[in-house]
């Protein structure tokens, strides 16, 4: 008897959505496992400003598209980041949005940069603290980023994180070489490192989805003058290293990436590409003038970033008039369908459901 794609939702999110619910949040490991050899990419929106969010997934909709919905513990851990969220709101607005607008295609729910930025017990406490929260909250999908570790540090934080998700039906996503912000230069992961890293999780017991490596991209907006570099040759070699563990690759920092080169990413062994910066930037640019006008102000006065401002000014974000909201709406749901098709992923819900049959 063949299933239908709801038979997929894991099990414990399938008491927090209710019996008659129609959403389909699926875990990223049904997901990749079963695109692995697709020819496209899931697109994994970093959501700062829910205002986005109906016209992101009215364009998934209409173009039969798989995404994902994720969160950094920056943007969104239990002190609720710079973004206001909380696990537990992250899902509600989401959910909320997907009853609200219709949503029924497949997606998953991601957190996003789990950091352990050393070995201390407070930094893997906070990071089991926070994966504990989203995992009870209802995400269904996880990046423990412990990059900032030398490999086999590395290793054995992200291997003790993971294990408890060994419980669930959730997707794992480990990182090997810094991803850098803009402005900052990095090395290049090798495949070396990549091997080493993953056949560690293997041995471990860990069976990984999504590898995230640093091969040129970088965190938020480009500056005048500073090139996008992304070495989509290193990005295969590392694929074909990794695949046969069923590990695919994890595109970070997409942002400011010409929209033409984005196919060139697919054949490269990314399945899921991060794009996070540019969803601010089109929910700025439908926020009333006075309500920038005063959020710049306010990184001046605090010799800040535009992002720091979305948690300080939230009541008034989230409180925009109505024509604001659909503005960014529409222009999200422009996007959207621009990256979907640039992702090659236009179809790939229904390409999943016959997957999975």
């Amino acid at each position: 008897m063949s299933k239908n794609l709801l038979d997929f939702r894991p099990e414990h999110v399938r008491g927090l959505l209710g019996a008659n619910s129609k959403v389909c949040l699926l875990s990223s490991k049904t997901i990749i496992n079963a695109i692995q050899n697709e020819s496209f990419m899931v697109m994994a929106c970093n959501i700062r400003i829910k205002h986005v969010v109906p016209g992101i997934m009215r364009a998934a909709q209409d173009q039969d598209a798989i995404v994902a919905f994720e969160i950094a513990k920056s943007e969104g851990g239990l002190d609720g980041g710079y973004t206001g969220f909380v696990p537990q709101t992250f899902w509600e607005t989401l959910i909320g949005y997907a009853e609200e607008v219709g949503y029924t295609k497949p997606f998953f729910i991601h957190g996003d940069h789990i950091t352990v930025k050393d070995q201390s017990e407070k930094q893997i406490s906070e990071a089991r603290d926070l994966i504990a929260a989203e995992l009870k909250a209802g995400y269904t999908s996880f990046c423990i980023d412990a990059s900032f570790n030398e490999i086999p540090n590395n290793l054995k934080i992200t291997t003790q994180l993971a294990k408890p998700l060994s419980d669930y039906d959730v997707g794992l996503e480990v990182e090997v070489g810094e991803i850098t912000h803009v402005g900052r230069e990095g090395r290049l992961t090798t495949v070396e490192e990549s091997k080493e890293f993953i056949g560690g999780f293997i041995q471990n017991g860990i069976q990984p989805n999504l590898l995230a490596i640093y091969n040129g991209s970088k965190h938020g907006n480009y500056r005048p003058g500073e090139e996008v570099h992304i070495d989509l040759k290193r990005t295969r070699e590392v694929y074909d290293a990794v695949k046969k563990w069923n590990v695919s690759i994890a595109q970070h920092g997409i942002t400011g990436t010409p929209v033409e080169m984005l196919h060139k990413f697919v054949d490269a062994g990314v399945r899921k590409g991060n794009v996070g910066t540019n969803w601010q930037n089109v929910a700025h640019r439908g926020l009333p003038k006075d309500l920038l006008d005063a959020m710049q102000k306010w990184v001046k006065e605090n010799n800040s970033e535009l992002k720091k401002t979305t948690k300080v000014f939230l009541k008034d974000i989230n409180s925009i008039p109505k024509a604001n909201q659909k503005q960014i709406e529409a222009d999200a749901y422009k996007e959207a369908t621009e990256f979907i098709q640039a992702f090659r992923a236009k179809g790939s819900a229904s390409k999943l459901a016959q997957k999975l049959k």
